[in-house]
């Protein structure tokens, strides 16, 4: 197998299989400690790195919220945390959770997130206002709960903040995040920037439940034998699933938390640019 293409920090706006391999990978370090991201991300060609963490006490088990942005001439990353299934499955199945009024009062998004967000979105959005000196590229990157994170970020960037508006979106594992109404809006002025990839049994995205929550469009799905496809129909997704759920005749329902990996979508994405 070849080795993947060095990251393009001349990238723009639109789909790229590269550029969602190594914004997995930045995904993926956003879990490291803070020296390994500064020492990653100067290997990855960007001069400027800055951290966002912020201690709360919000009503689900999460005790912060920890993001980085990482800069260049041309391109800016801004990749946020993820999560164990394990630490937010509870609160993310809790249908008694309040709604959190969306970005510009446009429809609503799950509490939990949009507090998560909150808590360094005053420090983000000054940093790329800092930091956005020659017209560089703006990306929101993250897996899990960073993917939910990174989705309602451009939103707000877009509804709220037009000049720091992210080129694009890729996010990993996304759980739901907002309704139907902050869903269509994101769509209509982030079409093409955005893309969602969910890997066959994953069980993050399956929550929290229909219809209060929904996935914003841009799929990008990888079936239960590796191949990444741009669309999955519901007949044909919930065959798929039903193969992936057999692969493990040990664990079968394990297949859920399996498919959650990072490490797994990195996997794919890689074996699909050969």
């Amino acid at each position: 197998m070849s080795a993947p293409p060095a990251l393009d920090h001349r990238s723009t706006s639109g789909y790229s299989l590269p550029l969602a391999y190594w914004l997995a990978q930045a995904s993926d370090l956003a879990y490291k400690d803070e020296a390994t991201i500064d020492s990653r991300a100067r290997d990855w060609g960007f001069d400027t790195v800055r951290h966002h963490r912020t201690q709360f006490t919000p009503p689900f088990p999460l005790e912060d919220t920890q993001a980085y942005t990482a800069a260049g001439d041309h391109m800016i990353i801004t990749a946020f945390r993820g999560t164990e299934p394990a630490q937010i499955r509870d609160w993310l199945s809790d249908a008694t959770t309040p709604p959190w009024p969306g970005p510009a009062r446009t429809g609503y998004v799950h509490y939990g997130f949009a507090e998560a967000l909150q808590a360094i979105f005053p420090d983000l959005k000054d940093t790329l206002a800092e930091l956005r000196t020659n017209n560089q590229t703006v990306w929101f990157t993250g897996h899990s709960l960073g993917g939910a994170l990174a989705m309602l970020a451009g939103a707000r960037m877009y509804l709220e903040e037009p000049k720091l508006q992210a080129d694009g979106i890729y996010t990993y594992g996304q759980p739901r995040t907002c309704d139907r109404t902050l869903a269509d809006a994101f769509n209509k002025g982030l079409k093409d920037r955005a893309f969602r990839f969910v890997n066959n049994n994953d069980i993050v995205p399956q929550m929290p439940p229909e219809p209060a929550f929904t996935h914003v469009e841009g799929l990008r799905y990888i079936d239960s034998g590796g191949k990444l496809h741009s669309s999955m129909s519901l007949l044909g997704g919930l065959t798929d699933r039903a193969k992936g759920l057999t692969a493990d005749s040990f664990a079968p329902a394990s297949d859920g938390v399996r498919d959650h990996s990072v490490k797994r979508y990195i996997a794919a994405i890689e074996n699909n640019l050969t």
